[in-house]
């Protein structure tokens, strides 16, 4: 976390006199937590330790142990995997109150995947033993968990779905529909990735990224704006493509 405007804090976490306020920001920002009475709430910041990660930092590695929750208060994560030949596949992109490590709580295990930081960002961390302790005091915690379970395989399914059945046109134009959707449906919205990263999480490559967002453009369905931003203009023709 970051602690305050003068002192950074490390990979060990801030000291306890800086952390209560952002603690509680992990906590009520984080859907498995918000629901929470206050008092149930202030017994879990007791547990979350605060860590602070440059831009480009690895939080984990696939084959580091697997025993905590992370939980973004600030910044942006990239979760990946690579392939036998090296080939990284983007998995999510986590923002604001969304977590990672999840499986974690219910055994033990490595982690699979990759997590490293898209800019600077704090986490909120929680070890597998104390969580498993408040799910057995709160159950409703652990209904909140296997609602996030659903939605992140229904998510996982579609996106292998689209690779063997849509084309890259309909790849693209579903990824901004969705990111339309994100924005609370604002006609206006900055890509959460670069083009490069996109190109990895629709299973393409940038130059085809560059090219369909080009060609949406001259079609009326967009307008590219700087700094990554889009500007749909034409949200019906988007969602027959």
């Amino acid at each position: 976390m970051q602690c305050n405007s003068m002192h950074s804090c490390n990979h060990h976490g801030c000291g306890i006199g800086h952390t209560s306020e952002n603690h509680r920001s992990c906590v009520s920002s984080v859907s498995i937590f918000n629901h929470l009475e206050d008092y149930q709430m202030d017994e879990i910041m007791k547990a979350i330790k605060s860590v602070s990660y440059k831009k480009g930092e690895i939080i984990y590695s696939a084959g580091d142990k697997s025993d905590s929750l992370y939980i973004v208060r600030r910044g942006r994560i990239r979760i990946y995997r690579l392939s036998e030949s090296g080939k990284e596949q983007i998995v999510r992109i986590l923002a604001s109150g969304d977590f990672t490590g999840e499986l974690a709580l219910f055994r033990e295990s490595i982690h699979e995947s990759f997590a490293e930081t898209m800019e600077d960002t704090d986490v909120c961390t929680i070890t597998r033993a104390d969580l498993q302790g408040f799910l057995l005091k709160y159950p409703s915690i652990s209904i909140k968990i296997l609602n996030e379970f659903s939605k992140r395989l229904d998510a996982a399914e579609k996106q292998a779905t689209s690779f063997v059945t849509e084309k890259v046109d309909k790849r693209v134009a579903m990824f901004l529909l969705e990111c339309m959707d994100n924005s609370s449906k604002s006609m206006e919205f900055e890509l959460p990735m670069s083009k490069k990263d996109l190109s990895s999480y629709l299973g393409t490559t940038p130059e085809t990224i560059s090219r369909k967002l080009t060609e949406f453009e001259d079609a009326g369905y967009i307008r590219q704006i700087a700094n990554r931003r889009i500007k749909v203009l034409d949200l019906e023709g988007l969602q027959l493509i």
